[in-house]
């Protein structure tokens, strides 16, 4: 038996609804054949949500019954909430995994190997040249989240808006293989600040916190994933000298 939705959503020369697209697209993947009805100026849209009595759009509609937006869609069909909910690592798992495939990536172009020490250190130099540009792309909401651990930047707020250029230079100075004291004592310093901030926050002071490490706006939690930040910083500044 066919199955039939009707849908009301905002499409205008300015405007597509992106949740109208997200309801047409789970409604075709759950067999649902749709009456697609476009509300093509913000006259009619504001028409539309008069006379059902609603406050948003896209509307679906199934059996002559409102189901609603397409949250309300989504909980018809059973599903989880969408978009990220709660505290994740995913990411930092995504940036650890782009910056190990570069890595290997790099070398094997360079020097016909996977596996090697350099293969390490480019893994660190990537992966804090990733995690940098996170926190640059908003420096003040990193930093809110950043001086609510960091020893340093507790007592020298403006140590939060210079971090991120230091961690982006020894990343990429170890990417260049710029001399071991132009780089390894900048990566070492904040590593090993850093290290020490999240082990007194997370394992002596027992806080839970968001980490900054991707951004200060993420549900990273502080913990291990953001010591293993700085130890990598440290590594690499020692892998260094020793190289």
């Amino acid at each position: 038996m066919s199955k039939t939705a009707i849908l009301y959503r905002m499409v205008t020369d300015e405007h597509i609804c992106p949740y109208g697209l997200r309801s047409k697209d789970l409604l075709e993947r759950e067999g649902f054949s749709i009456e697609d009805h476009h509300l093509t100026s913000r006259e009619e849209t504001d028409k539309f949500k008069e006379k059902h009595g609603v406050e948003t759009t896209p509307q679906t509609f199934i059996n002559d019954e409102r189901i609603g937006g397409y949250d309300d869609l989504r909980d018809y069909f059973g599903k989880d909430k969408a978009g990220q909910t709660g505290t994740t690592y995913t990411p930092v798992i995504t940036i650890f995994s782009v910056a190990a495939l570069l890595s290997l990536a790099f070398q094997y172009v360079v020097s016909g190997d996977f596996i090697s020490v350099r293969t390490l250190m480019l893994f660190i130099a990537f992966s804090m040249t990733l995690l940098a540009v996170q926190k640059l792309k908003d420096l003040y909401s990193f930093t809110n989240s950043f001086i609510t651990y960091d020893l340093l930047a507790m007592k020298w707020l403006r140590y939060g808006y210079i971090y991120p250029f230091i961690e982006a230079y020894a990343g990429i100075g170890m990417v260049a293989q710029l001399p071991a004291l132009a780089v390894a004592p900048f990566s070492l310093f904040i590593g090993t600040v850093g290290a020490i901030s999240v082990f007194k926050a997370v394992y002596i002071d027992k806080r839970e916190l968001k980490c900054a490490c991707v951004g200060g706006d993420s549900n990273v939690p502080l913990g291990f994933v953001s010591l293993s930040e700085n130890l990598f910083m440290i590594a690499g500044a020692l892998i260094m000298w020793l190289m």
